[in-house]
């Protein structure tokens, strides 16, 4: 059974999600504010970043929002992200995920907002504005 009820808040800012190459430097845009997440394989530099510091030229996917699921998770917990992916999967609305040591952040498409808002709460979870600039 999946966790119900998480306080989802909706950050305010525009995201998007970057490809670069696997032997690329960490460029500095990336890096410009409260949120973004990196990571590197062999193959690719994947940087998530707020859209509006990313520069023109650059292999990106745009348009994404963020939901960061409030306060801080536990290790032990399971369902977090199916609990939120499943009924958005159901939907066929399509996520990016990200997960840190202290919490998840789901990535959706600025068409598809409110239709995964509306399904998230259907889904018995909270969905707020952020109060915080990102």
């Amino acid at each position: 059974m999946f966790l119900t009820k998480l306080n989802l808040l909706l950050l305010p800012e525009l995201f998007a999600v970057c490809r670069l190459s696997g032997d690329a430097e960490l460029p500095g845009w990336a890096i410009e504010s409260d949120f973004f997440s990196i990571t590197r394989t062999a193959d690719e530099l994947s940087v998530v970043c707020r859209q509006a510091n990313m520069p023109a030229g650059v292999q990106a996917e745009r348009e994404w929002h963020c939901l960061q699921v409030a306060g801080t998770l536990d290790f032990a917990l399971t369902g977090i992200l199916a609990s939120l992916a499943v009924p958005l999967a159901e939907a066929r609305i399509g996520i990016f995920a990200i997960s840190t040591f202290d919490t998840d952040y789901l990535l959706v498409k600025e068409a598809a907002l409110d239709a995964a808002v509306t399904v998230l709460r259907d889904a018995g979870h909270y969905v707020e504005m952020s109060s915080r600039t990102a």
